[in-house]
């Protein structure tokens, strides 16, 4: 019978994405898609946990069968993350478009990020303390008591780190390791990798130009390709989030939700506001924000279904670029940096909510002016080196704890609505960086206003 259900299962799957195919072929646009994805996964996931149940064996099976779309592409996103991180910074210095003010770019992206994780961690501790959060208030169960375990272990492995040595392993030392993501700031010592060849071509043009148009001219290819791989992988966009929907509406704890409710509403409090931040910034910048929610959405959606911000880099990129206009260099240097620097989501709001939290446990008052300031600089500084992959979150508070003084143990008290507090974060994660992306580009004056302005029936209009 089991066997049957999940043959089932898998026909509807099949059936609905077949729908979006045929969709496809009809030329619905990309976010109608997409919604009609999340929508259909959300119901159709709802429905498996409502006639079989959470654990049941029917649903795992389904949901092992899901993942072949789900999972799958996720990981055909994160195989392209570094080369496209790598092709497409060299390709700044080789069109040069990143000559004159790489130094700048690069400083005015990460001052955005980090502050706004300042700002973001101000956010956190306002709400816990608004919404009264207590460690004590939660019942440590069999989960709860093995992910403190975990933790306590992890640490050890970082505690000794100090800032300065963080700052050290930002640096390529082995740049083919690193472009296979094997440390979590593996992104950022891609980025400085790239940045130093594209100066290195820079010094080669003025000396000897006929050598350095031959480089760029094999960048410009494997540009190309890369490019169009990345646009082979974003057409299966819908049928990814159709999948990563249904896996987590199926397979969602709600009992364990339900109890925690306060949590997931004060963490959601905390991450909507500081998007309305991201949104006050660029108005402030004078750009419309209500343009940047309609085009930035389609990120934001899969970002918070995925649960991955280096996965979501392909399409946070393209995004910034075909419709926000962001130059390229520009939009690439604020994706990457953004996938371990200064993440507001993970890095910011999530560590400074679990301090406060757990504050009490050490006899600590968290109204106190001294720690509130503290906290938000720990914050800060610590947002430096945050993987842009599941269970950075977890990372950034070890860190954040352990540098406070607070009893690690604790930080797994949420475990069973992690993931639904995690695409939240992570979503909040991705705005951070497309915002960095259009503020640095509004600063340096090389954000192209008609791209941005521009409407879908303009764009249509005009091919």
């Amino acid at each position: 019978m089991t066997t049957f259900l999940v043959i089932v299962n898998v026909a509807f799957m099949l059936l609905f994405i077949t729908g979006l195919y045929i969709m496809q072929k009809k030329h619905i646009s990309f976010s109608k898609r997409v919604f009609t994805a999340l929508g259909v996964g959300v119901v159709f996931g709802l429905a498996m946990q409502f006639f079989y149940g959470t654990k049941s064996e029917v649903v795992k099976t389904s949901i092992d069968w899901f993942n072949i779309v789900g999972t799958g592409y996720v990981k055909l996103l994160q195989m392209i993350v570094m080369p496209l991180v790598f092709i497409s910074i060299l390709s700044a210095f080789t069109k040069l478009k990143l000559s004159n003010n790489i130094g700048k770019i690069s400083g005015i992206i990460i001052g955005i990020l980090v502050g706004t994780t300042a700002i973001a961690a101000g956010i956190g501790i306002a709400t816990s303390l608004t919404f009264n959060l207590e460690a004590v208030q939660i019942e440590q169960g069999d989960a709860e008591i093995t992910r403190a375990t975990q933790l306590e272990q992890k640490l050890g492995d970082i505690q000794n780190i100090t800032l300065p040595q963080k700052m050290v392993e930002l640096l390529p030392e082995n740049p083919f390791m690193d472009l296979t993501g094997a440390r979590p700031t593996s992104t950022i010592a891609v980025v400085i990798f790239a940045a130093i060849i594209g100066l290195a071509f820079l010094g080669v043009k003025r000396k000897n130009p006929e050598q350095a148009d031959i480089f760029a001219k094999i960048v410009e290819t494997f540009y190309t390709i890369i490019i169009r791989v990345v646009t082979l992988v974003l057409r299966l966009t819908p049928y990814g989030i159709l999948a990563l929907m249904t896996k987590v509406t199926a397979t969602s704890d709600y009992n364990a939700i339900w109890k925690l409710g306060k949590f997931v509403v004060a963490s959601y409090v905390a991450l909507i506001i500081m998007l309305i931040i991201h949104l006050l910034l660029l108005a402030f910048a004078g750009l419309n924000p209500m343009t940047y929610v309609k085009k930035a959405l389609p990120v934001l959606i899969f970002a918070f279904t995925s649960r991955t911000s280096a996965g979501a880099l392909p399409l946070n990129v393209k995004t910034q670029t075909n419709e926000l206009g962001v130059p390229e260099g520009i939009a690439n240097f604020a994706g990457s940096f953004g996938l371990s620097i200064g993440q507001n989501g993970c890095a910011g709001i999530y560590p400074a909510m679990l301090a406060v939290m757990i504050a009490p446990t050490a006899g600590i008052d968290p109204f106190t002016p001294s720690f509130i300031l503290t906290l938000i600089l720990v914050v800060a500084i610590s947002s430096f080196g945050v993987a842009g992959v599941g269970g950075g979150a977890t990372f950034a508070a070890l860190l954040v704890l352990s540098t406070m003084n607070l009893p690690v143990a604790l930080a797994g008290l949420l475990i069973s609505v992690e993931p639904l507090i995690d695409m939240g974060r992570t979503a909040l994660n991705v705005s951070g960086s497309m915002t960095a992306g259009l503020l640095t580009s509004k600063i340096t004056k090389e954000l192209d206003a008609n791209v941005f302005a521009e409407t879908k029936q303009q764009k249509a209009e005009a091919l």
